[in-house]
């Protein structure tokens, strides 16, 4: 079982930076791999990035509307996963949640377990 706390979010003007976290409990998290996703009112939640495991190639992956502009990472040792959002745009006003899921965890995977969420609003 692992439970996700995500953080970080809050009210940014556009062209702003912000950082969300996300911390997970258990000691299996090194082997986890971990997505963050987005769902916008009116909208139906979607994938933003993942990350894989370090057995598994740590390798990142981005949708195409935040490639350039966010970073995925991972701290192992803090059982944490970041997203750096750079150059936030209105249209990336969304409740921002992260999950973990199979190691080589991608975004078509099925993710395990989901954090609460965390609401990110960019002002124009």
């Amino acid at each position: 079982q692992v439970q996700l706390v995500e953080s970080g979010g809050g009210l940014v003007r556009a062209g702003g930076s912000l950082r969300l976290s996300c911390a997970a409990s258990g000691r299996a998290f090194l082997f986890y791999g971990m997505g963050w996703f987005r769902r916008a009112p009116g909208k139906e939640r979607e994938f933003v990035a993942s990350i894989a495991s370090s057995e598994s190639g740590g390798y990142t992956d981005y949708a195409n509307s935040v490639k350039g502009r966010f970073i995925i990472s991972r701290d192992n040792a803090k059982n944490t996963v970041y997203l750096r959002m750079n150059s936030l745009k209105p249209e990336d006003t969304a409740v921002y949640y992260c999950a973990a899921g199979p190691g080589s965890a991608g975004r078509n995977t099925p993710y395990d377990y989901w954090g609460q969420g965390t609401q990110v609003t960019v002002s124009s």
